[in-house]
């Protein structure tokens, strides 16, 4: 099905530069063209090898079977209409696909935003509705840019599909062949769910690295010496810290009342060790780190 597919990426950062490389390399894409509006970062996709050509967003929707934007979730929403409406002025004109190319009503956009309401409301209503896949693989680090894209960065991660009785069956088919390719595994869930789940297991980790940093970066004003005795145990929980702003500030604004109300509840459990501690009550603190410990049962 997907032996002579061609695969526009529209933002080459480590997500898109990273599908970009595997997709290739896997065999799903035979061409592999990049949308950056960035101009160092698409020279620096062009130069390294993660795309075929760097393309206008025009072009990339017209040659593509699949469109991919891994892009921040604001300019997503804005971005996923617009090539909806491309699928659909193309379907009302005679039909101009070459040989190799898929049929207008055959072609599929997706997303990989760490948000899904917003941009599933957003074109709820579009006629070319069926031909966008809600997605998000759950996979990433700290880096951003091109030059942070690397080969097996999905190995063995989840990917959600989002509302897929929305898309049409042919169209999931494909993007379930597209993240099989990055051997990735599939999770159904709708719109809604995916981003309650997403605050408790993606957005709070990031808000209180941000915070953990904050506050560690405020004392080191007085204490000079503070980093030099940051040990693995540190760096691990704060190099979340590092992420990109662009990326997280829609994220955190657009899942807002979910985020909000996890963190509430991160704040209640602050507060219970605060207090423990603040009365030197070893035994509630021991309760309060066993009953923490259970976690071992779902992360290893």
């Amino acid at each position: 099905m997907h032996c002579a597919m061609k695969v526009g990426i529209v933002g080459l950062g480590l997500i898109g530069g990273s599908m970009a490389i595997d997709l290739k390399r896997k065999g799903f894409a035979q061409k592999v063209v990049g949308v950056e509006a960035d101009p160092v970062n698409a020279a620096a996709a062009k130069q390294i090898g993660l795309v075929d050509e760097i393309v206008t967003l025009d072009e990339c929707v017209a040659e593509s079977d699949v469109v991919v934007l891994a892009v921040p979730v604001g300019a997503a929403v804005k971005l996923l209409s617009k090539v909806l409406d491309a699928y659909q002025a193309a379907q009302a004109q005679p039909s101009q696909a070459g040989p190799d190319q898929a049929r207008a009503e055959d072609k599929v956009v997706i997303d990989v935003c760490s948000t899904k309401e917003m941009l599933a409301d957003s074109v709820k209503y579009h006629p070319c509705r069926r031909q966008y896949v809600a997605t998000h693989p759950m996979a990433g680090t700290e880096y951003s840019g091109p030059w942070a894209a690397m080969p097996g960065l999905f190995d063995g991660h989840a990917c959600i599909i989002c509302d897929a009785q929305e898309s049409s069956s042919k169209a999931v088919r494909k993007i379930e062949a597209l993240y099989d390719a990055l051997n990735m595994r599939a999770i159904y869930m709708n719109s809604s769910n995916h981003d309650v789940h997403t605050a408790y297991v993606s957005h709070i980790s990031h808000v209180t690295s941000f915070a953990l940093a904050l506050t560690v970066l405020d004392k080191e004003k007085d204490e000079k010496h503070i980093f030099d005795l940051a040990s693995g145990g540190f760096s691990s929980t704060v190099r979340l810290a590092k992420s990109n702003p662009d990326m997280w500030v829609p994220i955190l604004t657009q899942n807002r009342d979910n985020v909000l109300h996890v963190m509430d509840t991160y704040i209640e459990k602050m507060n219970a060790f605060r207090q423990a501690i603040a009365e030197g009550d070893e035994e509630a603190i021991r309760g309060l780190i066993d009953e923490a410990n259970r976690i071992r049962r779902i992360i290893r």
